[in-house]
């Protein structure tokens, strides 16, 4: 391990937010070479034994013979995993606590946003019509949200806090204080079961992708609603679409899509029932996350531990 050598930069960024990440990474380490992998002379590449990523190119991957690891600059790793199968250095999630601060934002606001009635309230003023929704407290509001990592644990945490009850599933048991924390076919069943508003969180995954697809959505409340805030493929679009159709399910509010962003011609621009957000419900912080990677790296330099990594087994 050289304390000399070279961290590479490698993202399919704009140069300006490559220029903003690297200056951030650059100040929180002052003693460390860090460059950009566009600017990087082929020959100094065999010096690099840390990329630190945000979105990369595989094949500027396989430029480093010498990398021992990799620092993400997302959370979500899957894109990663999946476009390089044969990759061996440890791959390092970011996990920031003001990353996790901003989904339970995200996660309060629109539960928020269906628990008050928003969308029909915005139907109601299209048609000018005056009508009043039905007032209910929170105390009588089930929110369940799937998957209980970082993220999903701090928007379960948030959402107790406003007095919902609040149900979490995992993939292992989970235990938090004040959550009702469910696992395995049968937790999966009573959590769709017992929810007025479902959040998905998970990971993709080859387990999880199309998890959320008409048996499912046949399990849910006939007036629940779905918040995706995890990734496009984890929902069956098609199934999703004929379940609003059929009032199956009351409403969706949808951050990802199998293909982002999002085509003008999809017709979820227009699908009854469906509220669209471009991908913002759980932005990572430059500042927070530059810091993040920042101590991942300082604790190699000095002990030569790499931080937990990626479980590529699983995928995350």
């Amino acid at each position: 391990m050289s304390k000399t050598s070279k961290i590479a930069l490698v993202t399919r960024l704009s140069d300006a937010a490559e220029d903003t990440w690297l200056a951030l990474l650059r100040a929180a380490l002052p003693q460390e070479d860090i460059q950009s992998l566009r600017h990087l002379p082929a020959q100094e590449a065999a010096s690099v034994e840390i990329a630190i990523v945000a979105n990369p190119d595989p094949a500027a991957l396989q430029t480093l013979p010498n990398l021992v690891w990799v620092q993400s600059l997302w959370a979500g790793v899957e894109r990663l995993v999946a476009e390089l199968p044969q990759f061996t250095p440890p791959i390092v999630r970011l996990i920031d606590p003001q990353l996790a601060r901003n989904m339970s934002e995200a996660a309060l606001a629109w539960t928020y946003y269906l628990f008050r009635d928003m969308p029909a309230y915005a139907a109601h003023q299209r048609a000018r019509d005056w009508v009043q929704e039905p007032y209910r407290s929170a105390r009588e509001v089930s929110v369940g949200i799937l998957g209980l990592g970082a993220l999903g644990a701090a928007s379960a945490r948030r959402l107790q806090e406003q007095d919902f009850n609040v149900l979490g599933w995992s993939r292992s048991q989970k235990s938090l204080e004040g959550i009702t924390c469910l696992s395995g076919e049968d937790g999966f069943d009573t959590l769709l079961s017992r929810s007025d508003i479902v959040i998905c969180l998970l990971p993709l995954t080859s387990t999880t992708t199309g998890l959320l697809n008409a048996a499912a959505f046949g399990r849910m409340k006939q007036s629940a609603a779905l918040i995706n805030f995890a990734r496009g493929p984890i929902v069956d679009t098609a199934a999703l679409c004929a379940a609003l159709d059929a009032q199956q399910i009351k409403h969706a509010v949808l951050d990802v899509f199998d293909q982002e962003p999002l085509p003008a011609a999809s017709p979820l621009w227009t699908q009854a029932g469906i509220t669209v957000l471009p991908h913002i419900s759980g932005p990572t912080d430059p500042r927070t996350g530059a810091q993040v990677a920042a101590d991942n790296i300082r604790k190699y330099r000095e002990t030569g531990t790499i931080a937990q990594s990626v479980d590529l087994t699983v995928g995350y």
